[in-house]
């Protein structure tokens, strides 16, 4: 540590801290305009000058020494900053210190050194504007080439698409090949336009509008968890920018939840109910509130009365907030007497939740995001951050060009497997083989940690002897992978000291889903990697924004809230006695699948569904459809009217998350605030408000007023929750989960001190490989495999109905160039994808992220409706549908 004097106050800092650190701990301020406190200091533009000791030094730039002496608003070091700032304020168009001061920091600097724009004529460089983006603009005649922007896109988001071009007075920022900016690599973080000092990178949309209010809130996108600062006016939303210091996303942002805020305002939003009232077949029309309700609750009521509460079933949202979540499955349990509550957890990281819990204890992720800055080898196994979840994929490019070793688990060559030192491209399914093989490697050559294992694992022999069956030359032939491959990656993951292991989707959504998580929790547990110290440990990407914290809330038809059995007599009582003594079911539910076929089998009457649409997003959609047929009553809740809620008997319009007060859980476990920055439109309620409504209707007293009423009863409820409440996240900020009490700080590692098992003891996974749930065969010869596109998310209800349609506005096929060639199909030909359960036709785009045998499409587009196709096949374990391998057949429609 150094010690410094700063304007006579003595503070202490490291002494590999800049003397601009120093100043501000001392509570001090200087000016700047190169410098941003995320990226690399570069001392360019010589505006932070101070004297330190005897010299006249930029502080961004400087680093203290022990005893060293700051003076910060020192006569000469001002004057000579002044004259820098004077040198660059000659080279600008006076327009430059005409916009608003809320936008430019240039401004804000020149405010406060006095230094006025009529003083100089300003310079005519006349270099143009670049309007071609949707969402920015570039002002060339405003750059003043001071690098924030190339440094963001640089160190930050990792993509590299800008860069200073041109000589002196000439430089300015360009993209790509210096063409139109929405040509470029560019993927619209927006990192470079919150950087800018001037205003020659700004949000097109904006204009001249100025905000009067600003709202801290979490990303109601991926589940990532991004803290965003939403700025308003009287009429809306003028801009979204990421929270600088938000301990998850840094002040980083993605396209989506930087950019993709104008659903909000979209003219098709739902703003009152609509019901059916002469019945099915007759259009839905307009009701008031009291009306929607008193229908829902009267045919809810008539058919709990007559056929038990095990005839309706309600769907939860990991769009909705934990209290919401909460809430709903307090009404289920409570007001309609049924466990027949689950959410869309069901349908992608329901393996994740089984998975870990039966190898570790807890159904969430083991470590911190941060944990991954220390991580020399990654582990990316079935995921694509860099577009699903691009925050941290920027992270893990980061590490990766920091030194760290990739290996990348995909059958797609990603943007990460690119990058990869190993990729192992196995064919869809054979997850479990792959994993085998990587721990029969890491056992063979010595890269366990046996202490560990003896003394904090169970099942080793039963293991070993799975494995047997599993060297490498096996699982080059059952997963298509070469041998040396697998044996490169196992010894680069053995000699890592601070291996981490991150998954997706590409594990769970299998036929075997459970045990693609099993036997990838084995290899972090074989190299000991798990609740050990500065360790990186096994981080599940979550998809949903509140996909963790719905589940967790107990919307699940076998747990209560904190993963409390439904079936243990003891948590029933305690949860009965706090919500007014109504019995809690003592079996467990229905969980979406078997949701349908009970509606099919006429055992299951009514469904109310939160936030989801069904028809869109579940597996093989004509299934689904007549289940829905099938119900006699069904209540879709969602902010647009979806393709399952024109089929609802009630429609009622839901706020969106920038209306809502609440909380999300994100993928490594992180209680975080959502705050309302705006209120809902016309007459949209929030799912509590509504929820509230369906049970004074039903005549029941849910208690919990307000969402804070909500979490805290959960806490109180909950062990593992009960140190969190509003009042606590307002104050300190995010938690992490376990938290059992108010001075408890969170968990941010887990298992330091033991696995939550029964026994204290992780437990290895003997899994063997078993084949995925449909194969190709001569009818249907191709592989199709589901997922995401950057610039749009899940159905597309939210980022359709933004500019981000101009940057991707259609699906396409991906397949193979080999493939193409033989089908005779060129980029931009229609094709027809045939399933056994359905067809659609796309646009063929032929590439080599896709290997021969396989293609890839995304269900963001009603054009493209994905899941008429989709596999009905589920995991073994969970349900979770197999959306990973459908096959299909491929024809050419006709030029």
């Amino acid at each position: 540590m150094a010690r410094v004097q700063v304007s006579g106050r003595q503070v202490q800092i490291a002494d590999t801290a800049t003397i601009l650190d120093a100043v501000l701990a001392a509570g001090g301020d200087v000016p700047t305009l190169c410098h941003d406190e995320r990226l690399t200091p570069r001392g360019s533009c010589r505006v932070c000058l101070v004297r330190a000791d005897n010299s006249v030094v930029a502080a961004c730039t400087t680093p203290v020494r022990d005893g060293m002496t700051v003076y910060p608003d020192d006569a000469q070091a001002r004057s000579a900053a002044r004259g820098a700032l004077e040198l660059i304020v000659s080279e600008l168009p006076p327009r430059a210190l005409d916009i608003p001061a809320q936008r430019s920091e240039l401004v804000r600097v020149c405010e406060r050194l006095d230094v006025r724009g009529g003083e100089f004529s300003g310079a005519v460089h006349e270099r143009g504007i670049d309007d071609s983006h949707p969402y920015l603009t570039l002002d060339r005649d405003l750059c003043i080439a001071c690098g924030r922007c190339v440094a963001m896109c640089a160190e930050v988001q990792g993509t590299f698409a800008l860069e200073l071009s041109g000589r002196g007075f000439d430089t300015v920022v360009t993209a790509g090949n210096g063409g139109p900016w929405v040509e470029s690599p560019c993927v619209s973080c927006g990192g470079c336009v919150d950087s800018c000092p001037t205003g020659a990178l700004f949000e097109s949309r904006c204009g001249d509008r100025e905000f009067t209010e600003t709202t801290t809130t979490t990303c109601g996108y991926c589940g990532v968890g991004c803290a965003l600062d939403v700025h308003t006016d009287a009429a809306g939303i003028v801009s979204v920018t990421p929270t600088h210091g938000a301990p998850v996303n840094r002040g980083h942002a993605c396209v989506k939840g930087r950019f993709a805020h104008g659903f909000v305002s979209s003219g098709d939003r739902l703003t009152r109910p609509l019901i059916r009232s002469a019945g099915r077949g007759t259009p839905l029309r307009e009701a008031s509130w009291a009306e929607a309700l008193a229908l829902t609750a009267r045919e809810l009521t008539r058919i709990r009365d007559a056929h038990g509460g095990t005839a309706i079933g309600m769907i939860c949202s990991a769009r909705a907030t934990n209290e919401e979540n909460y809430l709903a499955q307090k009404v289920a349990r409570t007001v309609l007497g049924t466990n027949n509550i689950d959410n869309c957890s069901r349908l992608c990281h329901a393996p994740t939740a089984a998975g870990l819990t039966a190898s570790f204890g807890y159904a969430g992720g083991t470590n911190s995001l941060d944990d991954l800055d220390r991580a020399d080898c990654i582990l990316v196994a079935g995921a694509n951050p860099t577009e699903a979840h691009p925050v941290v994929g920027s992270r893990i490019v980061h590490q990766v060009n920091a030194g760290a070793a990739l290996i990348v688990i995909d059958p797609r060559r990603t943007e990460l497997a690119e990058m990869a030192d190993v990729h192992l491209r196995g064919t869809p399914g054979s997850n479990v083989a792959v994993f085998n093989g990587l721990a029969r490697v890491l056992l063979d050559d010595g890269f366990v940690d046996r202490a560990y294992l003896e003394t904090r694992t169970g099942g080793l022999a039963e293991l070993l002897e799975v494995l047997r069956d599993y060297a490498p030359d096996q699982v080059a032939a059952l997963a298509g992978i070469p041998a040396e491959s697998l044996i490169e990656a196992a010894r680069l993951l053995g000699r890592a000291e601070r291996p981490v292991i991150v998954y997706g989707l590409g594990i769970t959504e299998h036929a075997h889903g459970t045990d693609g998580v099993r036997t990838l929790a084995n290899l972090a547990l074989l190299r000991g990697a798990v609740g050990t110290p500065g360790c990186c440990g096994v981080l599940p990407l979550r998809g949903q924004n509140n996909v963790q914290g719905a589940s967790d809330m107990g919307a699940l038809p076998d747990v209560l809230p904190g993963y409390q059995k439904v079936t243990d007599p003891e948590v029933r009582q305690r949860f009965a006695a706090v919500w007014g003594g109504a019995p809690v079911p003592p079996r467990p539910g229905l969980r979406i699948p078997a949701m349908f076929g009970a509606a099919l089998d006429g055992d299951l009457r009514a469904l109310y569904v939160i936030g989801e649409d069904l028809v869109t997003s579940d597996p093989d959609a004509n299934h689904v459809r007549a289940a829905l047929a099938a119900c006699d009553f069904v209540v879709s809740q969602d902010v647009f009217l979806s393709r399952t809620a024109e089929l609802a008997d009630v429609v009622l319009p839901a706020a969106a998350f920038l209306e809502k007060d609440g909380t999300f859980v994100n993928f490594e476990r992180r209680f975080q605030r959502v705050r309302p920055a705006l209120a809902p439109p016309g007459e949209v309620r929030t799912d509590f408000a509504i929820l509230h409504g369906l049970a004074d209707a039903m005549g029941a007293d849910l208690g919990c007023p307000a969402p804070a009423d909500a979490m805290a009863e959960c806490a109180a409820l909950t062990p593992v929750f009960g140190g969190i409440s509003h009042p606590r996240l307002d104050a300190t900020g995010p938690l992490q989960w376990p938290c059992p009490s108010s001075d408890h700080p969170g968990t941010p590692v887990l298992y330091l001190e033991g696995f939550a098992t029964p026994d204290g003891r992780a437990q290895l996974a003997a899994r063997p490989y078993l084949p995925p749930g449909e194969q190709p065969d001569t009818e249907y010869p191709f592989v199709l495999v589901t997922g995401r596109r950057l610039m749009h998310y899940n159905t597309g209800s939210m980022t359709r109905r933004t500019a981000n349609m101009d940057l991707l506005g259609a699906e396409t096929l991906d397949l193979a160039p080999s493939d193409a060639a033989a089908l005779d199909v060129a980029a931009g030909d229609r094709v027809e994808i045939r399933s056994r359960r359905g067809r659609m036709i796309l646009t063929a785009r032929p590439t080599d992220e896709v290997a021969p045998g396989q293609v890839f499409t995304a269900f963001h587009f009603p054009q493209a409706p994905t899941n008429e196709l989709t596999s009905s096949r589920t995991d073994e374990v969970t349900d979770c549908p197999e959306y990973k391998v459908t096959a299909v057949a491929l024809r050419p429609v006709p030029r």
